[in-house]
């Protein structure tokens, strides 16, 4: 199965939420998630723009999904169906994207095939990040019949 990757703009520093993110990176084996942290420009949405391209680029043949405030929700059924369906269906390598504190750069909507929103309330950056790598691994269990999700 392939790999799912997140691209987020600026570096996570808080130690405890650090330690819950790597508690679930640690449970999710398969699909594995790659995250890859990109240079924050102080909201400048063309430079991050740039860097999140910069790491598409490196990352090869991608389908961008952006997360999003005005992304498509799904409950967690739902989205692990979606998911999982696009791993199957699609070619190119998926990766989500968490944008900076202003958002995402023009250059990065354009680009993107699809937005994902987490829920229609706004969170911090680093909590944003957090509850996505564990709707992933609820995604994963979902899929897999674990009984994570009740």
């Amino acid at each position: 199965m392939k790999d799912l990757h997140l691209i987020v703009v600026g570096k996570l520093k808080d130690k405890n939420i650090e330690a819950l993110e790597e508690n679930y990176l640690k449970r999710i084996k398969s699909p594995k998630l790659h995250i890859h942290e990109v240079k924050s420009h102080k909201e400048n949405l063309d430079l991050e723009a740039n860097e999140v391209e910069k790491k598409l680029n490196d990352i090869g043949s991608t389908y961008p999904i952006l997360l999003a405030e005005n992304g498509q929700l799904f409950d967690s059924p739902k989205m692990s169906k979606w998911m999982f369906n696009l791993l199957e269906v699609k070619s190119e390598k998926i990766v989500f994207i968490i944008g900076g504190a202003s958002g995402h750069g023009e250059k990065i909507i354009k680009r993107s095939k699809e937005k994902l929103s987490l829920s229609p309330l706004t969170y911090p950056h680093k909590l944003a990040r957090l509850l996505f790598v564990e709707q992933i691994y609820r995604a994963l269990t979902i899929n897999t019949g674990h009984p994570y999700h009740k």
